[in-house]
C-alpha cells in the first residue's frame, strides 16, 4: 500500500474523486448548486480519477 501511495497516478485519481463527490454532493443536497454543470464535472472527473488509480506503470 505504502508503494501505491508514493505513484503520482494514485494520489492524483484520489484527489479528482474526492473532489468529484463533493460536487455530487452538492448537486444533490442544495438547490443552489443544482447546476447541470456540477453533475457533468462531477462524472467526469470520477471517470478520469479511476483511470489514474487503474494506470499501471
Amino acid at each position: 500500500m505504502l508503494n501505491k501511495l508514493n505513484q503520482l497516478s494514485f494520489v492524483i485519481g484520489v484527489f479528482f474523486i474526492v473532489v468529484a463527490l463533493i460536487l455530487l454532493i452538492g448537486y444533490f443536497i442544495s438547490t443552489s448548486l443544482h447546476a447541470n454543470i456540477n453533475l457533468y464535472t462531477g462524472i467526469g472527473m470520477i471517470v478520469f480519477g479511476i483511470l489514474m488509480i487503474n494506470v499501471k506503470e
